[in-house]
């Protein structure tokens, strides 16, 4: 028996695979049978379903593991922080970085901007009179 040899890859793929007993993926043979047609639908709707819901949970997981790390980042800063030289001293040693110093200067800015403004009001009034009373 004398075996042509054919011209087509496609052929000589499907013979080498297909004497393994292996079928070429993606080379299904076309069915005209709508019911098979529509169970395969069906099937690939539920792999689908499936696939999705496996990456779903495969993100969760990593933003579970994103988080989990940025903590213990955090969580490692703030204890080397706490171990500095820097952290030792008192914060409260320094009575000009107290809040209350703070508000009572602000209130005192306030006071004396607010005096300023005034005393150029009534300089101002006083002008205004003194041109009133030379007419």
């Amino acid at each position: 028996m004398s075996h042509t040899p054919s011209n087509d890859p496609m052929d000589f793929l499907k013979n080498m695979l297909g004497s393994m007993g292996m079928p070429l993926p993606g080379m299904v043979t076309p069915t005209l049978d709508t019911d098979e047609l529509e169970k395969r639908v069906k099937d690939l709707k539920a792999v689908e379903g499936w696939l999705k819901t496996n990456l779903g949970m495969l993100q969760m997981t990593i933003q579970g593991l994103e988080m989990q790390r940025a903590t213990l980042v955090a969580m490692q800063n703030f204890s080397h922080s706490a171990n500095s030289e820097e952290s030792t001293t008192n914060a409260f040693a320094n009575p000009a970085m107290w809040p209350w110093n703070f508000m009572q200067q602000a209130t005192a800015a306030a006071t004396a901007g607010s005096d300023a403004v005034t005393a150029a009001v009534d300089s101002v009034a006083t002008a205004a009179k003194s041109a009133k009373s030379k007419k």
